[in-house]
C-alpha cells in the first residue's frame, strides 16, 4: 500500500484536538512471549485508523501503523497496564504499555474501534437504534387510525381470514379519484396514490406500493391496482390508508415501499405535495353490496374535503360493469408520467409480500424496477386446469412472489385485466448442488481408474501422479463449493452484486419467472410465462484471456503440438472414452443382477420367469458388447501396452498422419515410435486379435446360456405332456428334482459369462482411462481450470433451462398438440442474448454460446412423483446427462403413454444475441462484430433443423392458434436475410426469432449481463406488443401501457438504499444518464467527441 509520505507528516503534526486520542505510552514489537527491545517511550496519536508513533509530542512522526486486519490483546488482571496488537499479515506484534488501568482500558477501546471493521459495527449499531426509534414511531401513529378498545383487543389478535382461491392473491383493488382540489386554481395535477397497510398485528402503518402518476387532470384513473398476494397477512380488520399527491419535481414522482413509517406530510424538499387522504378496512370492501367504496379524501386535520376515491374490488375472470366507453374516453385525455430507472444498481425490487419485514430486504435486493421477463410464450387456460392440482408440485420451485395488477382498455372500450406475478426459483441452488455432487462423484471414479491402470513406465507413472495430484486438488475445490452452498440459508437467488463471488460462481445470475395473466373481455384467458437469468458466464474467473469459445480453440490447437510427452486423441475420441466408461458403469451392475435373476428362476423352476429373465439379460449383454464395437478400444488397448514397463520412447513424436506410422495404427490418434526391449513383444509379435477374442467369448457365453435355457424349457414341455399320467406325488419329486437340475446346469455357464464380462470390463477400462490419462496429461493445469469454467457456465445455463421447462409442462398439461410435439420433436429453447461484443461482454457472449450449446446433451424425463419431494432429479454425466421431472399422479395421468412410460425428451437450445448498448456502438465503430455474427448464423441454422425436422413430423394444425399472420418459412427467410445483411444493432433480428419461436411451442429466454436493465426494456415492449396484438390493446394506450410496466414498481429500492442494513434514503432522480447515453446513440460524430473529452477529463484528474 502506497502513502504520500508528506501528507503523513502533516496530518500527524495537525492541533491535538484533531486526534481521536493521544498520549504517552511505552512501545515495543514482540515474537512469541519474547520482547525484541524494551519499550520505548512513545507520543501516539490515534487519527482515523492510523496510529502515528512519535519521539515527543513536536517531533515527527517515526512510525505509523495502519489498525487494519488486526485485533486487541487486552490483559483483564487489576494490576497489568499493557495491551498488544496481533496483526493477521503475521507481523511482530505491537506491544502498549499505559501510565494506568483507566488509561490503559480507553486505549484499548479506542484502537478497537479504529479499524474499518470496528466503525462498520458502530454504523450497524446505530442504524438498528435508528429503525427501534422509527418503529416506536410509526406504532404509536398507527395506532390513531385504530379505536383504543380495538387497540387493547389486539394483544390477543383474533383476525377474519379473507376466503380466496388456493394460489390467487388475498385481494385486489383498482383506484380512481374525483374532483380533486388543487391549492390554485389554474394549477394541473399531477397526482398519484400512495398505498399504505395497517397490520393490526403489529400496529405499524407500512408502505406498500403505489400507482402511476396521471398527469394533467383532477379526475385521474390509474392503470396500475394494487394486489395482495396469496401469503400476505392481511385480514379483513386490516386497514388501508390511501394517500394522495401531487407531484411537482417530476423526477422525484416514484415512490418505493418502505418498512419506515408513513409520514402524514412528506417535507417540501421531496417534490411533492399532500393533497389528502382517507382509510378503509378490507372488510369494508369485501362486504360491499356493490364491491366498490366512495370515500371522501381530507387533509391531515381531518377538516377540509378536497376529493374523493373509488375503490373497485377487482375479481380476475369477471368483468368490470358500468361506462367503460366514458372511462376510456376521459382517460385518453390524460397526461401519464412513470419513470423507468434506466442506470440501476444491484437493488431493484423488493417484494410486496415482505415490505413489513426488513429481514427480506436483503432477499429481494435484485429484482429490478421492473419485472425481469425473458421468456414469452403464449397457452390458453383450459376450463378442467385446476390451480390446486399443480399447486403442490409448482409450490416446490417457485416461492415468494409478488404480484402487480393493471388495467388498460381495448380497442372497443373495454377494459382487459393484466397480472402480473414474479417469483424466485429454488431450482437457483437446487439445480447446481445436484450438478456439482454428480460432478464429484465423476472426478472420484476418473481418480480411482487412473490409480487403477496397474504398473506403468516411469515417463507415463509420474505424468498419472501428477494428473491425479491436479486432479484431487479440483475435487477438493467443487468439494468446498458445495459445502459452501450448503450453508447458503435466505433468498433463492443470485443478485447481480454478488456474480463475482467465487462460492457462488456456479449459481444463475437473477432466475426468476413471472407470469402474466390476460383477461379480455371477448378472448380466452391467457398466461405468459416469463423467465429471466443473467447470462451464464465465469465472473470470477474473468475474462482477460476472453470466453470458453476462444479459449477452447486455443487450447485445442495447443494441443496438437505436445510433441512427445502425450499421445494425442481428438475431442471425438475422447468423448467416445467417456462414454464407454459410462456404459461399462451402467451396464456391468444390470447384466450381473440379471443373470441372478436368471438363476433364481432356474431355482425355482420358473418357466415364464425364466423367459424374461433371459429376455433382459440377452438385451443388456448385446448393449454391452456393442458398446465395444469401436476402433478406439483397440488402439487404445496397444498404447496402453506400450506403456508398460520395459517400453521406451524410440524418438519424439512426429505428426500423427506420418508415413512412418505402422498400418496398424492408422486409425488411431498415436503420434510415437515406440523401442521394446526383447522381454517385450515387438509391434509384430502383439497379438492384436486378442482382443477380439475376449470380446467375442461375451457372445458365445451368452449363446451358451440362451441355448441351455431353450434346451431345458423343451424338456419341461415335453416332461408336461406325461405328468398327467403319473401319480401327483411323484409329479411333485419331479419338478423339485428338475428345478435343482436347472439350478447346476445354468450356473456354470452363468459364472462363465460373469467371468467373460468382468476381462472385457477391465481391459476396456484401462484403456479407456488411458485415452482420458493423455487428455489431461496434455493440457495441465489448463484442461482442468477450462473443464471448471464450462462445468459453472453450464450449471447457470442448466438452472435455467430445467426452470423454463417444468413451467412450460405445467401450462400445457391440457395441450395435446404440444405433448405430442415433446415427444415426437422435442422442445424448442430460444435465447435471446443482449450482450455487446466489445470488452468483457465480448468474454460473457463467449462463455454464453457454449453453455447454451452443451445443453444439447440434456435429455429430459417425466416420471411418477412418489412422495411430497417434487424438485427434479439429475443424473448422467458430463457428457450425457438425464433431468428426472417429477409430477403428482392426477397431473402425471394427463400425460401421453410414450411419455408416461419413459421417452427421453429432446432440448433444441438456440442463441440469437444483438448487442444494444453504447458499448456496441464502440464495438461496431471501432471493433469487431464477427463474434456475433458467427453465432446467429450457426444458431440459424439450428433452427432451421428444428423446423424442418417439425414439418416432417408434425400435423399443420398443431402449431399455436395466434401464427395465422406469416407462415414459419417465410419468417425464417426474413430472419436469415436479416443475418446477412449484417446491419447495425439490427433487433429486427431478436423480433423474428422470438415470433418464430412462440409459433413453434418454444420457451424462450432473454439475457443481458445482469438481467435488469437491457432485459427489461426489451421484454417490456414485447409483452406490450402481445397484447396489442393478441389481446386488442388500444392504440393510444400503448405507450402508457409501455411506460406503466416500465415504472419503477412496488417495493423498488434506488442505489442509495442500503438493502442489508435496511437504511432506506429518499429517491434521487434516477434518469440523469439518460439523456447523454441518448445524444451518444443519435450520432457518431457525438460518440467521438465523448471519448476525446472523456479521456482529457481523466488526464486532467490525475496530473
Amino acid at each position: 500500500m502506497r502513502f504520500n509520505a508528506k501528507d503523513l507528516a502533516l496530518l500527524a503534526k495537525r492541533p491535538s484536538g484533531c486526534f481521536d486520542k493521544e498520549g504517552k505510552l511505552k512501545i515495543c514489537r514482540v515474537v512469541g512471549d519474547e520482547k525484541l527491545i524494551e519499550p520505548r517511550e512513545r507520543w501516539c496519536r490515534l487519527k482515523g485508523n492510523l496510529l502515528f508513533l512519535m519521539k515527543n509530542k513536536s517531533s515527527e512522526a517515526s512510525e505509523v501503523v495502519i489498525l487494519e486486519r488486526c485485533w486487541v490483546v487486552e490483559f483483564r488482571s487489576k494490576t497489568d497496564v499493557s495491551i498488544i496488537l496481533k496483526f493477521q499479515s503475521g507481523e511482530p506484534d505491537l506491544y502498549l504499555e499505559a501510565a494506568s488501568k483507566p488509561d490503559c482500558e480507553a486505549w484499548a477501546v479506542a484502537l478497537g474501534e479504529a479499524n474499518s471493521e470496528g466503525l462498520r459495527n458502530k454504523i450497524q449499531q446505530l442504524q438498528r437504534l435508528i429503525m427501534e426509534i422509527k418503529e416506536e414511531r410509526a406504532a404509536d401513529e398507527a395506532r390513531q387510525f385504530l379505536p383504543s378498545s380495538q387497540v387493547d383487543s389486539l394483544r390477543e389478535p383474533q383476525f377474519t381470514s379473507i376466503q380466496r382461491i388456493a394460489n390467487e392473491p388475498k385481494l385486489e383493488f383498482s383506484l380512481a379519484c374525483k374532483g380533486l382540489v388543487a391549492a390554485t386554481r389554474d394549477r394541473k395535477l399531477n397526482t398519484f396514490i400512495q398505498v399504505s397497510v395497517v397490520h393490526p398485528a403489529e400496529h405499524i402503518l407500512t408502505r406498500y406500493s403505489s400507482t402511476e402518476i396521471v398527469e394533467g387532470t383532477r379526475d385521474p384513473l390509474f392503470l396500475t391496482g394494487v394486489t395482495f398476494p396469496p401469503e400476505y397477512p392481511i385480514y379483513e380488520e386490516t386497514k388501508i390508508k390511501l394517500t394522495v399527491y401531487d407531484v411537482k419535481d417530476k423526477s422525484q414522482g416514484t415512490v418505493r415501499t418502505s418498512v419506515l413509517p408513513d409520514h402524514k406530510e412528506p417535507r417540501a424538499d421531496v417534490g411533492r405535495s399532500f393533497l389528502g387522504y382517507t382509510t378503509f378496512t378490507v372488510g369494508d370492501l369485501v362486504k360491499s353490496k356493490e364491491q366498490q367504496l366512495t370515500l371522501t379524501l381530507r387533509t391531515s386535520d381531518g377538516g377540509k374535503t378536497v376529493g374523493t376515491i373509488e375503490v373497485n374490488l377487482v375479481k380476475m375472470g369477471e368483468f368490470e360493469d358500468g361506462e367503460m366507453g366514458h372511462i376510456t374516453t376521459d382517460a385518453q385525455d390524460q397526461k401519464f408520467l412513470c419513470f423507468l430507472p434506466l442506470k440501476s444498481c444491484s437493488c431493484g425490487f423488493l417484494s410486496a409480500t415482505c415490505a413489513h419485514n426488513t429481514e427480506n430486504l436483503e432477499r429481494m435486493t435484485d429484482r429490478r424496477a421492473k419485472e425481469e421477463c425473458a421468456l414469452v410464450h403464449e397457452c390458453t387456460a383450459p376450463e378442467g386446469l385446476s390451480g390446486k392440482d399443480n399447486l403442490p408440485s409448482l409450490n416446490a420451485v417457485l416461492k415468494n412472489p409478488i404480484c402487480k395488477l393493471y388495467r388498460f382498455p381495448t380497442s372497443d372500450n373495454k377494459w382487459m385485466r393484466i397480472r402480473e406475478q414474479m417469483a424466485e426459483t429454488t431450482l437457483s441452488f437446487h439445480v447446481p448442488k445436484e450438478l456439482i455432487n454428480l460432478h464429484i462423484k465423476e472426478d472420484m471414479r476418473r481418480n480411482q481408474e487412473l490409480k487403477d491402470l496397474g504398473e506403468l513406465a516411469p515417463h507415463w507413472d509420474n505424468m498419472r501422479k501428477s494428473v491425479i495430484a491436479h486432479c484431487d486438488q479440483m475435487l477438493s475445490m467443487y468439494q468446498d463449493t458445495l459445502a459452501e452452498l450448503g450453508k447458503h440459508t435466505g433468498s433463492s437467488f443470485k443478485s447481480s452484486c454478488s456474480k463475482g463471488e467465487k462460492t457462488l460462481e456456479f449459481i444463475p445470475i437473477n432466475l426468476h419467472l413471472q407470469r402474466m395473466h390476460v383477461h379480455s373481455p371477448r378472448l380466452k384467458d391467457a398466461l405468459y410465462d416469463v423467465i429471466t437469468v443473467g447470462a451464464p458466464a465465469a465472473h470470477f474467473q474473468g475474462f482477460k484471456n476472453g470466453g470458453l469459445r476462444k479459449l477452447l480453440s486455443k487450447f485445442e490447437a495447443e494441443r496438437r503440438n505436445t510433441g512427445y510427452q502425450c499421445i494425442y486423441y481428438s475431442p471425438e475420441n475422447t468423448a467416445k472414452a467417456k462414454e464407454v466408461l459410462s456404459n461399462i458403469n451402467h451396464l456391468q451392475p444390470l447384466i450381473s443382477s440379471h443373470a441372478d435373476l436368471l438363476l433364481n428362476s432356474a431355482s425355482q423352476h420358473s418357466p415364464d420367469s425364466l423367459k424374461n429373465s433371459l429376455k433382459m439379460l440377452s438385451e443388456k449383454t448385446e448393449l454391452f458388447v456393442h458398446a465395444f464395437k469401436d476402433q478406439l478400444v483397440r488402439s487404445a488397448l496397444l498404447a496402453l501396452y506400450t506403456a508398460r514397463p520395459g517400453c521406451v520412447l524410440k524418438k519424439p513424436a512426429v505428426p500423427r498422419n506420418s508415413a512412418e506410422e505402422g498400418d496398424d495404427l492408422k486409425h488411431q490418434d498415436h503420434p510415437s515410435q515406440i523401442k521394446r526391449q526383447d522381454s517385450i513383444p515387438h509391434h509384430s509379435e502383439y497379438d492384436e486379435e486378442e482382443w477380439d477374442r475376449v470380446w467375442a467369448n461375451v457372445g458365445k457365453s451368452l449363446n451358451c446360456v440362451i441355448a441351455m435355457v431353450d434346451r431345458l424349457l423343451e424338456k419341461d414341455n415335453s416332461s408336461k405332456i406325461k405328468e398327467g399320467e403319473s401319480d401327483p406325488s411323484a409329479a411333485d419329486c419331479k419338478v423339485l428334482h428338475a428345478g435343482g437340475d436347472w439350478y447346476e446346469q445354468l450356473y456354470p455357464l452363468v459364472i462363465t459369462l460373469k467371468d467373460c464380462m468382468g476381462e472385457v470390463v477391465t481391459r476396456a477400462k484401462q484403456s479407456m482411462a488411458f485415452v482420458l490419462l493423455q487428455e489431461l496429461a496434455c493440457g495441465l493445469p489448463q484442461c482442468l481450470m477450462l473443464t471448471l469454467r464450462r462445468d459453472i457456465v453450464f450449471s447457470q445455463a442448466l438452472a435455467g433451462l430445467v426452470c423454463g421447462f417444468i413451467i412450460k409442462l405445467h401450462t400445457s398439461l391440457h395441450d395435446q398438440g404440444f405433448l405430442q410435439q415433446l415427444h415426437t420433436v422435442g422442445l424448442l429453447v430460444q435465447y435471446e442474448g443482449l450482450l455487446s461484443t466489445y470488452s468483457e461482454e465480448a468474454g460473457m457472449l463467449e462463455d454464453m454460446a457454449v453453455g447454451i450449446s452443451d445443453l444439447q446433451k440434456v435429455m429430459f424425463k417425466v416420471i411418477e412423483a412418489k412422495s411430497e419431494d417434487f424438485l427434479p432429479i439429475i443424473t448422467g454425466r458430463r457428457e450425457h446427462y438425464v433431468i428426472e421431472v417429477q409430477l403428482p399422479a392426477k397431473m402425471f395421468e394427463l400425460l401421453p403413454q410414450e411419455i408416461k412410460e419413459g421417452k427421453l425428451l429432446r432440448m433444441y437450445p438456440v442463441l440469437f444475441n444483438v448487442g444494444i448498448n453504447e458499448q456496441q456502438t464502440l464495438a461496431e465503430r471501432f471493433g469487431d462484430t464477427t463474434l456475433q455474427e458467427n453465432i446467429n448464423q450457426e444458431n440459424l441454422e439450428l433452427l432451421k433443423e428444428y423446423y424442418n425436422l417439425f414439418t416432417e413430423k408434425m400435423p399443420p394444425d398443431c402449431l399455436p392458434h395466434f401464427q395465422e399472420q406469416n407462415d414459419l418459412k417465410g419468417l425464417l427467410e426474413n430472419l436469415h436475410q436479416n443475418i446477412q445483411a449484417k446491419r447495425r444493432k439490427n433487433v429486427e433480428i431478436m423480433w423474428l426469432a422470438a415470433t418464430i419461436c412462440r409459433k413453434l411451442n418454444g420457451v424462450r429466454f432473454t439475457c443481458c449481463k445482469s438481467a435488469k436493465d437491457r432485459t427489461s426494456m426489451s421484454v417490456t415492449l414485447e409483452q406490450c406488443s402481445i397484447l396489442r396484438d393478441e389481446h386488442q390493446l388500444h392504440k393510444d394506450f400503448f405507450i402508457r401501457a409501455l411506460d406503466c410496466m416500465r415504472r419503477q414498481t412496488q417495493g423498488a429500492l434506488n442505489e442509495s438504499d442500503d438493502p442489508e442494513t435496511g437504511c432506506l434514503t429518499d429517491n434521487k432522480p434516477t434518469s440523469r444518464h439518460f439523456y447523454p447515453v441518448a445524444l451518444l446513440l443519435v450520432s457518431s460524430h457525438l460518440l467521438v467527441v465523448w471519448l476525446i473529452l472523456s479521456l482529457a477529463l481523466l488526464l486532467a484528474k490525475y496530473q
